[in-house]
C-alpha cells in the first residue's frame, strides 16, 4: 500500500485535555514531595500540533506523571490512534514516555528540558513510526517558548532526522477555574518541505477543582490539503473545535 503524504503526517497531531498540548507539554511543576498522578480523559478528535491522530473521531486517553522535589519528573502517556493503520501499518495506540526537569531561573522566569520518546507498538511502517525527541521550554509570566528536536526520523517521514517542532503559547486566568491559551506552532519536517506547516489554536478549560477539567479548542493548520488527509479524502488539519474531558487524580 503505497503511503500517501498525509497518512504519514498525521502522525504529527495531541494529547490531553487542550487536545493541542502533548503530554510531557503538562508534566506538572515541582511538588512539595515526590508525587505519582494518575489521568484518564477523552477527547471528540486526538489533535497533535494540529493534525488529527485518530481519523477525525473520539480518542482515549490515560497517563502516570511522577515528579519529585528537586525538579525531575517522568511519566507515561497513551492514546487510541488511526494514522499507523491509515498509512499501511497496524498499530492502533500512542505510548509516550517521557522526563525531563524544571528549574527557576528567576522568581517569573522557569526553563523545563526534557526528552519524548512516541512508540507505536508494532506499527510495522518503514520507516518505523517510533520517534524521539529533545526539548527545551523558557516560560517568563504567561509565556512560554518551547523547541523539540527529532534525533531520528519523524513519524516516519524518510531522511526526517533534525525535524523540528517551535511552540509558542501563552495561558491566561479569567478566575473561576477559567483560563485560555492562545498557541502558534510551526512544524518543519526536514527534507520533506511540503509536509512543513503550522498550526494555531485558542483553548478554554474550566477546572472543577476536584481533578476534573473540561476543554474547548478552535484548532486549525495551513498543512497540505492534499497530504494530510484520511484515506477517505478528509483533510486532517481542518479548522475544528474539539472537546474534551480529563480527569486527574
Amino acid at each position: 500500500m503505497q503511503k500517501t503524504l498525509l497518512a504519514l503526517a498525521a502522525a504529527v497531531a495531541a494529547t490531553a485535555m487542550p487536545a493541542v498540548v502533548h503530554a510531557a507539554d503538562a508534566a506538572p511543576a515541582a511538588p512539595a514531595a515526590a508525587s505519582i498522578a494518575y489521568n484518564v480523559g477523552v477527547v471528540t478528535d486526538y489533535r497533535y500540533r494540529g493534525i488529527s491522530q485518530s481519523r477525525l473521531k473520539p480518542a482515549l486517553q490515560g497517563g502516570i506523571d511522577y515528579t519529585n522535589p528537586n525538579g525531575v519528573y517522568l511519566g507515561t502517556w497513551a492514546s487510541t490512534i488511526q494514522w499507523v493503520k491509515d498509512a499501511g501499518g497496524k498499530s492502533d495506540a500512542e505510548i509516550d514516555l517521557y522526563g525531563g526537569y524544571k528549574g527557576e531561573i528567576s522568581k517569573d522566569v522557569s526553563y523545563d528540558v526534557g526528552g519524548l520518546y512516541y512508540l507505536y507498538t508494532s506499527n510495522n511502517l518503514n520507516p518505523s513510526a517510533n520517534t524521539f525527541e529533545i526539548y527545551g521550554a523558557v516560560t517568563a509570566g504567561v509565556f512560554t517558548a518551547k523547541y523539540s528536536h527529532a534525533l531520528t526520523n519523524t513519524f516516519a517521514f524518510a531522511d526526517s532526522k533534525n525535524s523540528g517542532y517551535l511552540d509558542l503559547s501563552a495561558t491566561f486566568d479569567l478566575g473561576n477555574g477559567l483560563s485560555v491559551a492562545p498557541h502558534v506552532g510551526h512544524q518543519t519536517i526536514a527534507k520533506t518541505s511540503a509536509a512543513s506547516y503550522t498550526d494555531y489554536s485558542v483553548t478554554l478549560t474550566k477546572d472543577f477543582g476536584n481533578g476534573l477539567a473540561i476543554t474547548g479548542a478552535l484548532v486549525g493548520t495551513d498543512a497540505s490539503k492534499t497530504g494530510y488527509v484520511t484515506p477517505a479524502g478528509k483533510f486532517t488539519g481542518k479548522n475544528a473545535v474539539v472537546l474534551g474531558a480529563k480527569f486527574t487524580f
